[in-house]
């Protein structure tokens, strides 16, 4: 008999905490519908208690997804946990996630709480959630590198209360395999009522192992959830990744005995959505989701591959979704077809008037790309999950000059708001002298980040350009990313979308775990 391993999706909380990552409710519904797809068992929808847009966001998802329990995270007091219950209340299934800090440094350093302090907070803490949902998590923060005595007691405790589910995270990217694999069997083996929780790991990459922690983790510690992001999106070096965990277990299940309901063939799907959303693109080298990650250039794996397919591959293709439609749509497709296409990408526009406001760019897009690709729809759509008020700056128009011998000048018209501005500006190649030109007008003082462009599909030069502007100012770290087969007109689409965000005041609290 093989055992199921529960996958718990962190994308839209934990990942989200990456630097400029930070989604719309509507971009964390798409997610939340892909993930559906990809039959992830847990959804951790984000940290309701944490602004009024998390809030809308978590109950959003709670409200829309059937097939997957949701879940929110709440710090260990009644108020998050509360919160967290009003979110989820509309979800067909539902998890409150509390967590408090265990290790010394974290009690004495930011808690400022003795252990025993900690102890019956988070004793509380799970007795409350447990009188709202019969489904609770509860996390030890920093476990890892916590005493291994004090945190029996604690975990003990908290199933005593009804915590469901144990979670022991490697918060700060600490450990090693097999240290971590033991840790977990030590505790499981000392505490006497770890029979009923299910354990779970949450690893990070710091030392680039959190994929072979989680998995020691499985196999040493016998857990039986993961925590995990697309992409291992994550603050800092990242989060364990989903798709290497999943892939791991199916293609070693010789060694590992489990099995997930995961649906392979929507991972890379998972994979672009989650990279064009947020911006953060995949490195070409990354495992099952990278473009090269089945592509082979020495001429020994060609012919092995053409001989027999198993000699250099231990995965095929398409079986995590690499073997989607090539050519999607044209300059001669209707909009019903256009409609269709949406659907089985799982893009759900609000109204009608959405989607034919989307439909519109699409037929523009294809009176200057004569192909049409899947990537490229996900691009276009994607501003159309910004509303008017978040909307403030808008391109309208962008001429520039460039050639040899002579500094580069840009010509921009955008909108800010219901007044038109017109600026120009020289710079270093036109795409400094559009964003100058901008910077012109909106006077932001913000500090450029990063800069990045990447092309949405490979193998022409046809293809549309993906922008990717990282801003910060005033502490806040945020990120543009805009669409177009001109990669100038792309840049300044991107430094606008960077500029909504950073006028929009919605606040944000950076959730912990």
């Amino acid at each position: 008999m093989t055992d199921k391993l529960i996958i718990f999706d962190t994308t839209l909380r934990d990942g989200e905490q990456s630097p400029g990552a930070s989604m719309t409710r509507e971009e964390k519904l798409r997610i939340a519908r892909q993930l559906e797809r990809l039959k992830v068992d847990v959804i951790e929808a984000g940290f309701a208690a944490s602004s009024n847009g998390d809030f809308e966001a978590v109950k959003a998802i709670a409200d829309t997804i059937k097939d997957s329990t949701i879940c929110s995270l709440a710090r260990a007091n009644d108020r998050d946990i509360g919160r967290a219950a009003e979110a989820l209340k509309g979800a067909n299934a539902w998890r409150i996630h509390t967590f408090i800090a265990t290790s010394a440094l974290h009690m004495e350093k930011k808690l400022r709480m003795t252990p025993e302090q900690v102890l019956e907070q988070a004793k509380q803490s799970v007795r409350f959630a447990r009188n709202l949902t019969s489904d609770v998590e509860f996390s030890p923060e920093d476990g890892y590198r916590s005493d291994v005595d004090y945190l029996c007691r604690v975990l003990e405790a908290v199933i005593a209360e009804g915590a469901t589910t144990i979670n022991v995270p490697d918060t700060v990217g600490y450990a090693i395999p097999e240290l971590y694999g033991n840790f977990i069997r030590t505790l499981r083996e000392r505490i006497p009522n770890s029979d009923k929780a299910v354990w779970s790991v949450h690893c990070h990459n710091d030392l680039g192992m959190a994929v072979a922690n989680s998995l020691a983790g499985v196999k040493i510690g016998g857990a039986r959830q993961v925590e995990c992001t697309i992409n291992g999106l994550g603050e800092r070096a990242g989060n364990t990744s989903l798709e290497e965990v999943v892939m791991a277990v199916r293609t070693r299940r010789d060694h590992f005995n489990l099995e997930t309901r995961i649906d392979a063939s929507q991972i890379v799907p998972a994979s672009r959505l989650v990279s064009q959303t947020t911006g953060f693109v995949v490195q070409p080298n990354k495992a099952v989701v990278g473009a090269n990650a089945f592509a082979h250039a020495s001429g020994i794996h060609q012919d092995g591959v053409l001989k027999a397919r198993d000699t250099y591959e231990i995965m095929r293709a398409e079986d995590v979704g690499w073997a989607a439609n090539k050519i999607v749509l044209g300059k001669l497709s209707g909009r019903n077809a256009f409609k269709q296409r949406l659907q089985e990408l799982g893009i759900d526009l609000d109204s009608e008037a959405i989607v034919n406001t989307a439909f519109a760019r699409f037929k523009e897009l294809a009176d200057r790309k004569s192909e049409i690709f899947d990537e490229d729809i996900i691009a276009l759509v994607g501003d159309e999950s910004v509303t008017p008020e978040q909307e403030h700056y808008r391109l309208v128009s962008l001429s520039q000059r460039s050639e040899t011998g002579e500094r580069p000048h840009a010509h921009v018209v955008f909108a800010a708001g219901a007044e038109e501005h017109r600026a120009d500006s020289d710079g270093n190649g036109p795409v400094d002298a559009s964003l100058k030109a901008i910077e012109t007008v909106v006077k932001s003082g913000a500090e450029m980040l990063l800069y990045s462009v990447n092309a949405i599909t490979s193998g022409s030069t046809e293809s549309q350009g993906e922008v990717t502007v990282r801003l910060q100012h005033g502490g806040r770290v945020v990120n543009g990313v805009g669409a177009d087969p001109d990669i100038v007109v792309a840049s300044a689409k991107a430094y606008l979308a960077a500029l909504n965000k950073l006028h929009s005041k919605a606040e944000r609290v950076a959730a912990q775990g």
